[in-house]
């Protein structure tokens, strides 16, 4: 875990949630780096990754991400069977946003595909529910 020397925003300025691959390099400009991946991603031991926080419980259910499989057939059903399950929220759920309100956050992910994965939905779920 790394120090929360992080970017800090007022309260006025929109959140700052950014999205990154987990095997991408860290940048400064990252804030505070948040694993939102259930299982821990494949090659990587945990010493390889420098984040502040392993949210579990704001990745998909273990049910719902495995009918979803990244099969971009699945996409449209599986936003909405995600954004469904953020609404009901959890604990790892309200962490997450209570950062998200008064700091720069990068989600780390570990799908390959950049254009069809549950990082980009919490994302857009926080945008919408931190301001």
């Amino acid at each position: 875990m790394s120090d929360m020397s992080h970017t800090i925003h007022s309260d006025n300025e929109p959140a700052d949630i950014r999205i990154k691959r987990v095997y991408d390099p860290r940048a400064t400009a990252d804030g505070i780096r948040i694993l939102v991946d259930r299982l821990w991603p494949r090659g990587l031991h945990k010493s390889d990754v420098p984040m502040d926080y392993w949210l579990k419980n704001v990745a998909p259910s273990p049910g719902l991400r495995r009918w979803f499989a990244h099969d971009p057939a699945h996409w449209n059903e599986f936003q909405i069977s995600y954004r469904q399950e953020l609404h009901h929220g959890n604990a790892d759920l309200t962490r997450l946003c209570e950062l998200a309100k008064k700091h720069r956050v990068t989600l780390l992910y570990a799908a390959r595909d950049p254009l069809c994965n549950h990082a980009l939905i919490l994302q857009d779920f926080l945008r919408k529910n931190t301001d």
